[in-house]
């Protein structure tokens, strides 16, 4: 029988003017993001560590909504931030902190929603080499990045890592029932060529290994976590 498993963290809702100069910038620029999102959580690790947002377990996910001139910024980690370094005209309304503290079992469903960078890897059609890798393949369809979520799936009785060396998410759910939308490219103004690619996912996961599942909410999912996106987000 699996072992109940606690996840703890504190995530933050800011709701930014996609108007001011500072979001404007954040919008264009996967670097001025991730400086934005790490100006909150200064002063807990020495400056210019290399892994200072591993370090705080600091995820991240945003979206825009043009109508409204609206930036909404998720972001999850170890420690209780402070947005005051972020300029108070950029702020629509004053940050938000949930702080979360919850018990996971085996057999707990929850809603989620999770934010993906989803990348595969191709070999040559000639086939591999000794210690050759794949070259990295986009999903830039709603179909194979639904498809990339389910791979990391764990049915009851599965081991955490699947084929191909997938670290699989802890919990399960039924492919039919989840909704993939893709989200616009992350790129870059400095780092010409640089695109992270991301959809949201969202349905209801089941539970069926509560330390893999809490580790998948702690640590995040796939590949470009620095860049927000790997972020899942549940509530019961």
């Amino acid at each position: 029988m699996s072992t109940p498993t606690r996840f703890v963290a504190t995530q933050s809702v800011l709701t930014l003017d996609t108007r001011h100069p500072d979001v404007i910038r954040a919008m264009n620029d996967v670097h001025d993001m991730h400086r934005l999102v790490m100006s909150g959580h200064r002063g807990w690790v020495p400056d210019g560590e290399a892994d200072a947002r591993a370090q705080m377990g600091v995820l991240s996910a945003w979206t825009v909504n043009l109508r409204t001139q609206t930036l909404t910024l998720i972001t999850q980690a170890r420690i209780t931030p402070d947005w005051t370094p972020v300029a108070r005209a950029a702020h629509l309304e004053p940050p938000h902190l949930i702080s979360i503290d919850q018990t996971i079992k085996a057999g707990d469903t929850y809603t989620f929603r999770a934010f993906i960078n989803p990348i595969r890897s191709a070999m040559p059609t000639a086939g591999p080499k000794k210690g050759q890798r794949g070259r990295r393949i986009a999903s830039t369809s709603p179909h194979h990045a639904a498809e990339w979520f389910t791979q990391r799936l764990q049915p009851q009785g599965e081991p955490p890592i699947g084929p191909s060396s997938i670290k699989r998410i802890g919990a399960d759910a039924d492919p039919a029932h989840i909704s993939t939308t893709m989200l616009p490219p992350l790129v870059s103004t400095a780092k010409k060529g640089l695109k992270v690619v991301r959809a949201e996912v969202r349905g209801q996961l089941t539970v069926t290994d509560p330390a893999t599942f809490a580790h998948t909410l702690t640590e995040g999912i796939g590949k470009a976590r620095s860049y927000g996106v790997g972020l899942v987000l549940v509530r019961k």
